[in-house]
């Protein structure tokens, strides 16, 4: 734990260290902290730190590096001075690395580095080690520190003044100028070297020990320091002293400029209300299509080019909206690979999708590209990659994906951005921490996706994306079935709900026995014209033409005429025409019937097979004599032969060539039959029942601060008792049991507890006081206080 962050939580007030609990949600998450010195080791944590670190824009980790590279007893006055700066151009920069427990400043005015960042940044503005370190560790002697000193012209003291003394004339630029005059030739450019492209290199090691070599002299004056042969480093204060009284650590307070152009809002907001719906109906129209024909993947992973391009010619897509929605519902659970179907196939849960409302399924589409790790359109060399392939990238393609929505947001609303260059500019500016090849490689796809989604509009943001990148903190991760706290963000319900209200839900129908529905339709009304008609034109407006062709596939897929007729008649006024037309091909529809046959059994006694036709024991074979010799079997060959011989008969199977076979018996193992959801890379997994829960209410900072403050850092069990209290009062539990429980109380780890009138809970996180466990409960949701001599079981618990 970190004794300087602690020490600082302790003089905080209520109003700073709620601030900090809103910027650091981790820190307060269940089982929340009970007292600050908790609090303390969840905020440095070295994972935290980093996540807090990725929200931060470039000018805060610019001052956190400067910060680090003058060591820790740097105060905002000398930061300053580094950065060229006024002293108040920091001062916000490290307000806000404050309100993230990042860094702060301790009663003396020294600014102090959260001990796992200054961990990660080992080299910060490409700095080496402090040479104190060099000077004070143990593997250089006192003889060597007055070799040195001698070497520099100083006099030999004890060790400690000696060191001083070294770092003082190596420390100052002017001194270490003056010294390399006198250096062999070669040595200030391989100094340079080290100063600017360092602190650490590789090295010849030979040439340490030839003298008068530039690497000799360099190491006997103190300017390198070889760890080990073929390896040497620059300390930190000769880097600055080489790089001159000029050299300012990079520090850019004010963001890019990006180009903008203003946009009228009425059409921003008309083209999201076209685009919305669009996505959904497309995105059921393509599951229909995959639920009549499996979509097959490549022994690779992912799915192949041609099927993409069949998926989008049946469904009326283009390929770029086809890859997106096929990423789109894998992630959403709501297409997953079948095996006995041999493809992907819709789940359980498209089922329930598509009874939703409208808004719903627009949000559980955004939801899921919200949270996905991998971007449809974006182009590597110029190529797309493989739909629902790998991709290394993974975690950081969301992350470039909500900054890009995030900084566009930021724009001023009816307001487009005109520049992608300059939005990747500024989008590192807001992110520093993103990779900026990948960033510049996503960023184009990440628009191209967000305006098919309806979220971008002509460069500007939409309503609806605005609320979808309100809620950056509640994404997910592309593992989760579903994300709560974006699906029923009351924000984003409101815009789905205007963004899919005006979709049609009525067509006019024409005596040319066309269909027009002026505007997006809605999923239901585009089902039933796709599935008796054939669409002509999409986009303000929708026109599906009918034909005899398109209405006898409405028949093929189960419609009667008259239940077709009404369909439509719900939709609009079904003219005479169209009326003549349903009817007609109706009439016509069945006059040649195919009969579906399982197998064929022939003999050549006519008599036989009329026994065998009539034998009361074989009638679930729904046998049916098609010739004197020749019978139907409704089920398939193996039960045939199955149910003939335990009927005294003695059947032989035929293949299809005519020849008699036989054949082992083979054991067929069962199959369960349920869905299997893709995971990147082809691999899948089962499909556990979704479970439908609201977002659980966010803790709320200013309580826990309050709490925290009031509790302190005093409490819990003294160290060295635990084994001792639960051994003398949770008599009930045998040794190992005890031990367990001992674990749950010394190391927090989660067990299953039973009590003497049946009831079991969860815990982890206890703390014993007067015969009481004080833990929290997973069900309750809270810490709870359980008697210790009233628990008689304790089993380990596995998340």
């Amino acid at each position: 734990m970190d004794d300087h962050l602690l020490g600082w939580l302790k003089t905080l007030d209520e109003e700073r260290l709620a601030r900090i609990l809103a910027n650091r949600p981790d820190a307060i998450a269940p089982p929340w902290p009970r007292r600050l010195g908790t609090l303390a080791q969840r905020l440095g944590n070295g994972f935290a730190v980093m996540e807090a670190l990725r929200a931060l824009p470039l000018p805060a980790l610019e001052v956190v590096e400067a910060a680090l590279a003058l060591g820790d007893q740097v105060g905002s006055a000398e930061l300053a001075r580094f950065l060229r700066v006024p002293e108040e151009a920091p001062a916000p920069w490290l307000a806000l690395l404050s309100d993230h427990a990042l860094a702060w400043q301790d009663d003396e005015g020294r600014i102090r580095i959260a001990g796992a960042l200054a961990r990660w940044w080992t080299s910060p503005c490409g700095l080496g080690e402090p040479l104190a370190r060099y000077l004070d560790s143990w593997t250089v002697s006192a003889d060597a520190l007055r070799s040195l000193a001698r070497s520099l012209g100083l006099p030999a003291g004890s060790k400690r003044r000696t060191a001083a003394a070294i770092a003082e004339v190596l420390s100052d630029a002017g001194r270490v100028t003056a010294l390399l005059t006198r250096a062999p030739e070669g040595t200030a450019r391989l100094l340079e070297g080290f100063a600017w492209d360092g602190p650490v290199s590789d090295v010849d090691g030979g040439r340490f020990v030839v003298p008068g070599s530039p690497e000799k002299w360099a190491a006997d004056h103190g300017l390198l320091f070889r760890p080990s042969w073929n390896v040497a480093e620059m300390p930190r204060e000769v880097a600055l002293a080489l790089r001159g009284p000029d050299y300012r650590p990079p520090f850019t307070p004010d963001p890019p400029d990006l180009a903008t152009l203003p946009v009228d809002p009425e059409t921003v907001d008309h083209l999201m209300t076209l685009a919305a719906p669009h996505v959904v109906e497309r995105c059921a129209a393509m599951l229909e299509n995959t639920a009549k024909t499996p979509l097959p993947l490549l022994k690779a992973g992912g799915v192949g080019v041609r099927e993409v391009r069949r998926v989008a010619r049946e469904t009326g897509c283009d390929e770029d909206e086809t890859r997106l929605l096929l990423e789109v519902c894998a992630v959403a659970r709501l297409l997953a690979w079948d095996e006995p179907a041999g493809g992907l196939v819709p789940t359980d849960r498209f089922d329930r999708w598509r009874l939703d409302d409208a808004p719903a399924r627009l949000r559980v589409l955004l939801a899921a590209w919200w949270r996905m790790e991998r971007s449809s359109l974006r182009r590597t060399r110029g190529k797309y990659g493989t739909v629902l392939g790998d991709d290394p990238a993974g975690a950081a393609v969301a992350r470039i994906r909500r900054a890009v929505l995030g900084v566009l947001a930021r724009l001023p609303a009816s307001t487009a951005c005109t520049d992608t260059g300059g939005l990747v500019r500024l989008v590192h500016w807001h992110a520093p921490l993103l990779d900026p090849a990948l960033l510049a490689e996503c960023t184009p796809g990440v628009l191209e996706e967000a305006r098919l989604l309806g979220l971008v509009v002509h460069g500007a943001v939409t309503d609806l994306g605005r609320a979808l990148a309100a809620l950056d903190a509640g994404a997910g991760d592309e593992g989760d079935d579903s994300c709560p706290a974006v699906e029923h963000d009351p924000g984003l319900v409101e815009c789905s709900t205007r963004a899919m209200a005006s979709v049609r839900r009525s067509a006019l129908f024409g005596a040319d026995l066309t269909a027009v529905v002026t505007g997006p339709p809605s999923t239901e009304l585009a089902a039933l014209l796709d599935r008796a008609a054939e669409r002509e034109s999409r986009g303000t407006a929708s026109v599906w033409r009918f034909t005899p062709a398109s209405v006898r596939g409405a028949l093929d897929a189960g419609h009667t005429a008259d239940g077709l007729l009404a369909d439509l008649a719900e939709a609009g006024t079904v003219p005479q025409p169209l009326e003549y037309l349903v009817r007609d091909v109706a009439r016509r529809h069945g006059e040649v019937t195919v009969t579906a046959v399982a197998c064929i059994v022939q003999a050549s006694d006519p008599a036989l097979l009329a026994e065998i036709a009539a034998h009361r024991r074989l009638s679930r074979l729904g046998l049916r004599l098609l010739a004197p010799t020749v019978l139907a079997s409704s089920v398939p060959a193996e039960r045939t032969l199955a149910a003939l011989r335990e009927n005294g008969y003695a059947p032989v199977p035929v293949d299809d060539t005519g020849e008699i076979t036989v054949r082992r018996t083979r054991i067929e193992e069962p199959q369960d039959g349920g869905r299997l959801i893709l995971l990147p890379g082809g691999q899948v997994a089962e499909l556990d029942q979704p479970v439908h829960s609201l977002a659980e209410p966010a803790p709320d900072p200013r309580e826990h601060a309050r709490r925290l403050l009031a509790t302190g850092c005093e409490g819990g069990q003294a160290p060295g008792r635990t084994w001792a209290v639960i051994g003398r009062m949770a008599s009930r539990l045998p040794t190992a049991q005890q031990s367990l429980l001992g674990f749950v109380v010394d190391r927090g780890v989660r067990a299953a507890i039973t009590l003497a009138d049946g009831l079991t809970a969860t815990i982890s996180h206890g703390e014993l006081r007067s015969g009481v466990l004080d833990a929290w409960c997973e069900e309750a949701g809270d810490y709870l206080e359980f008697p210790l001599s009233d628990i008689v079981e304790v089993r380990g618990a596995y998340a």
